[in-house]
């Protein structure tokens, strides 16, 4: 009896074939972690109603992305959670500093794609703790410029006047 030797091209079908079906579930099974306290929804929606919650460093299993939001799983419940409140990837505690880093710079996730979604550079203890700064509004409004010095930038850099139909000059609504 003759032994069977498999031939290189039944070979690479075989592995293609293999590749094929396996594909889809290792995009499925992408593992991360939670980079803050948060809230879970039932929904890919801020208003929809609460699924649960998330706590720090908390590992969890990513099955669904759309738009800013992932569908995750954890131990307790599985919900949507905003995309810049998780960590890809496996859950260490070395892991959660530089997480944190990710989503301050902007470049969160495996792609390292920058998204902002708010403020950006300020803690929520920053923001809370906001006064109003006269100084500064007048700083701010110091660089305002006149319509003719407006006009004299343009020509310098021979910039052409487009007239928008559904827009009205301010001297017609200032009458």
């Amino acid at each position: 009896m003759k032994p069977k030797f498999l031939t290189l091209k039944q070979i690479f079908i075989t592995a293609c074939c293999i590749s094929i079906l396996y594909a889809p579930l290792s995009a499925i099974a992408e593992t991360g972690s939670a980079l803050k306290n948060d809230n879970l929804r039932a929904e890919p929606y801020a208003d929809a109603k609460l699924a649960g919650d998330l706590s720090r460093g908390e590992s969890l299993e990513i099955i669904k992305k759309q738009g800013a939001w992932l569908q995750v799983k954890t131990k307790k419940n599985t919900g949507w959670v905003r995309l810049l409140s998780v960590k890809r990837g496996a859950a260490s505690s070395s892991n959660q500093t530089s997480g944190a880093l990710a989503v301050a710079s902007g470049r969160a996730g495996t792609g390292q794609v920058v998204s902002t979604t708010g403020v950006r550079g300020l803690s929520e203890q920053e923001l809370k703790a906001a006064k109003f700064n006269e100084a500064e509004i007048k700083t701010l409004e110091s660089y305002t410029l006149s319509a003719e010095q407006g006009k004299q930038f343009a020509k310098a850099g021979n910039l052409e006047t487009i007239n928008f139909a559904n827009l009205t000059s301010s001297e017609s609504t200032a009458k």
